[in-house]
C-alpha cells in the first residue's frame, strides 16, 4: 500500500540547511498498522506530512496504492487525499462554522458520496457523539473534538489512515479512550494505518514499529506486535 524509496527532506536556514530525513526507505502492506516513534524533532511529523502529499520531498519517492505521489500536481494530490487518505492531526482542524455532523459529512460530500448526512450520523453514533451532532467545535471538549476528527478521517472509507500524535492535546484518560476507539474503527474499516506517536505503549499496539532519529528510519523488531 505504501512504498517509500530513498526519501530525504531538508529545510533552508540562514546558514545552510537543516536535514530532517535522510535516505528513508519503508514498505507497508495493505491493512497493516505501523507506528513511527522517536524523540521530538526527529522528523516524525515531517514524514507524515510527506505521506499526505502536503509537502514535496527534497529527494526520493513515495508511492501509495501503486501511484507515485511525488510527481503529482496540487489538484491530483487533492484528489488523492479525497479518495484514498484519512488524516488525523494532533490539532483537530475542525471547521469552526460547521457542526459535528457537518464536519463529518464534509469529506463524503466532497467525494460525491450518497447519503452523506446519514452516514455521518452513523459514524457520530459509533464514536459516542450522536447527541452532540448539532454542536459546533467550540461547544465540544477536546476529547469530543478529536472523536469528531477521527470520524471525519474515516468517513470516506480511506485506503490509508495517517494519525499524527492523535492524543497529544488530551489528558491521559481521554487519550486512552481515543486510542482504543481509533484502533477499533481502523480494524473495522481494514485500512492501512500509520501512527506517529511518542508513546511506546501505544506503538506496541501496532503490528510494526519504526524508530526515527537523526533523519534515519529503522524497524524496531523488538517492539513489533506479532501479526
Amino acid at each position: 500500500m505504501i512504498a517509500i524509496n530513498n526519501l530525504s527532506m531538508s529545510y533552508p536556514l540562514e546558514a545552510g540547511s537543516l536535514e530532517v530525513l535522510s535516505g528513508v526507505n519503508m514498505r507497508i502492506a495493505d491493512g497493516e498498522t505501523v507506528a513511527i516513534v522517536g524523540p521530538s524533532g526527529s522528523g516524525k511529523t515531517t514524514l507524515l506530512i510527506l505521506l499526505a502529499g502536503l509537502e514535496a520531498p527534497a529527494a526520493g519517492s513515495i508511492a501509495i496504492d501503486g501511484e507515485d505521489i511525488t510527481g503529482l500536481d496540487a489538484d491530483a494530490l487533492a484528489d488523492l487525499r479525497r479518495d484514498k487518505l484519512g488524516i488525523v492531526f494532533q490539532s483537530f482542524h475542525l471547521v469552526p462554522s460547521l457542526t459535528a455532523l457537518g464536519n463529518v459529512s464534509l469529506p463524503i460530500e466532497i467525494a460525491g458520496g450518497n447519503d452523506a448526512r446519514e452516514r455521518a450520523r452513523r459514524l457520530l453514533e459509533r464514536v459516542g457523539l450522536a447527541e452532540r451532532a448539532q454542536h459546533y467545535p467550540s461547544q465540544l471538549s477536546g476529547g469530543e473534538q478529536q472523536r469528531v476528527a477521527i470520524a471525519r478521517a474515516l468517513a470516506h472509507s480511506p485506503n490509508v489512515l495517517l494519525a499524527d500524535e492523535p492524543t497529544g492535546n488530551l489528558d491521559l484518560k481521554t487519550g486512552a479512550k481515543i486510542i482504543e476507539m481509533l484502533f477499533e474503527l481502523n480494524a473495522e474499516t481494514g485500512s492501512t494505518m500509520v501512527l506517529v506517536t511518542h508513546d511506546t505503549e501505544i506503538a506496541r499496539r501496532c503490528q510494526r514499529v519504526f524508530y526515527l532519529d537523526d533523519g534515519k528510519l529503522v524497524e524496531d523488531s523488538q517492539h513489533a506486535v506479532p501479526a
